[in-house]
């Protein structure tokens, strides 16, 4: 039923698109590129899609014809919007030139040729944003600074600065080059401490045995911590056995081990500073509806108490508003990640974000504070499905610590 449906949202569009096309031209071979082009994207896709292929359904070709389609259907769909709502114009001037002119026939005005080439024109932002996402918006790591303050905060700790990546993804990764620059970056931030906050791989670990030298370059003066991600349990691919899920588990907790990343399960940690300590809390992933559940805060935070000043890695943001937020043991900042930011939006910093993301978590990028307890959702450093990003750009997040109140 949902491919019956998908055909006919296919059909309605295409139609509405070649209206466009054929009111700007009628040249033979315009048109004839036209369906070239919508063919080949369409039975690259359903090819790709056919053949039985390893490891994660959408990455590598597959997840560049799907890419290749997105690109194809968002440009449609735009143009379709337009000549959809010129037709009810019309359909209205129709209607009542009909009953209040002295027409006998009804009849519809024709079509504007500067609507449809104004169409095409707005209808190639996102076609272009989507094909600019896939060649370079992947790996377009930015770094995203941020200053929080807490009245609770251990004087030695006055300006201790964290880095914190997420969302690695390395099944998908596909250019050596760049994710070099992207770890180089982190380094350069100089952080005490690095952070990693879930889903290394996309199922299995060995995904990452081509990434791990690279990974196992991020250094901090306190170290590197982790936490897993929903992907990392390979929850997502049909194993032969149970026996072979956990040894791919332990695999890949080995190469956390491996990269000199302390993995966190359900505990905690202390860095110590000059006599001071702040706690470093990780628990696995709990994700609201159908994502693993298997985080226990209780656990991970098992002799703590609410004067302890308390940093906690989750994977996924929604055990925030679950849970963590409300905890009377006041874990003062949480880091996350899982969202990706969906991979696509609009940001202009300090203006306007959107992304359709927003529909599904309440906290999906960025800082967001309640009670005095903040999170940060980082929008990850790699990608998966769609090979690209549109707006919203890969992150290393880079927060820094400081006593006192917030200036105001």
């Amino acid at each position: 039923m949902r491919w019956i449906l998908f055909i006919i949202f296919v059909l309605f569009i295409e139609i509405y698109a070649y209206q466009a096309l054929k009111t700007i031209t009628r040249n033979y071979w315009a048109v004839l590129l036209y369906f070239v082009v919508t063919l080949a994207v369409f039975a690259n896709f359903l090819y790709q899609w056919l053949t039985p292929v390893e490891g994660s359904v959408l990455t590598g070709a597959r997840g560049y014809a799907f890419g290749f389609l997105l690109s194809v259907l968002l440009f449609k769909l735009i143009l379709t919007l337009i000549m959809f709502g010129e037709d009810i114009y019309r359909l209205g001037v129709g209607t009542f030139e009909k009953f209040f002119s002295s027409k006998e026939d009804f009849s519809l005005p024709s079509r504007r040729k500067f609507l449809s080439q104004l169409a095409l024109g707005i209808a190639a932002i996102p076609f272009a944003s989507v094909l600019y996402g896939m060649y370079k918006g992947k790996y377009n790591f930015r770094v995203l600074n941020y200053t929080l303050y807490f009245e609770d905060l251990p004087e030695a700790f006055d300006g201790y600065r964290l880095a914190q990546i997420s969302d690695v993804h390395s099944g998908s990764f596909d250019n050596e080059k760049k994710i070099k620059y992207g770890i180089d970056l982190l380094n350069e931030q100089g952080a005490d401490i690095a952070v990693f906050t879930g889903d290394l791989v996309n199922n299995e670990a060995s995904e990452m045995e081509p990434w791990k030298d690279l990974f196992g370059q991020i250094k901090a003066k306190d170290g590197v911590f982790s936490v897993l991600g929903n992907h990392d349990y390979g929850d997502y691919k049909q194993w032969n056995s149970a026996r072979e899920k956990k040894e791919n588990l332990d695999t890949l907790k080995e190469t956390h081990a491996n990269m000199g990343w302390k993995l966190l399960l359900n505990e905690h940690k202390f860095i110590e500073k000059n006599g001071e300590k702040i706690a470093l809390v990780g628990v696995e992933n709990w994700g609201a509806g159908g994502f693993k559940k298997v985080g226990d805060l209780d656990k991970a935070g098992a002799g703590l108490s609410e004067k302890d000043f308390k940093i906690l890695l989750s994977h996924d943001p929604s055990y925030w508003q679950e849970k963590i937020k409300n905890d009377k043991k006041n874990y003062h900042l949480t880091l996350s990640g899982h969202t990706h930011g969906m991979q696509f939006g609009i940001e202009i910093p300090g203006w306007f974000r959107w992304s359709p993301v927003q529909y599904r978590y309440q906290n999906w990028a960025g800082i967001y504070e309640e009670f005095g307890r903040y999170i940060n959702v980082n929008r990850g450093f790699g990608y998966l499905a769609f090979p690209g990003r549109v707006g919203i750009w890969p992150e290393i997040s880079v927060i820094e610590l400081k006593k006192g109140s917030k200036p105001a």
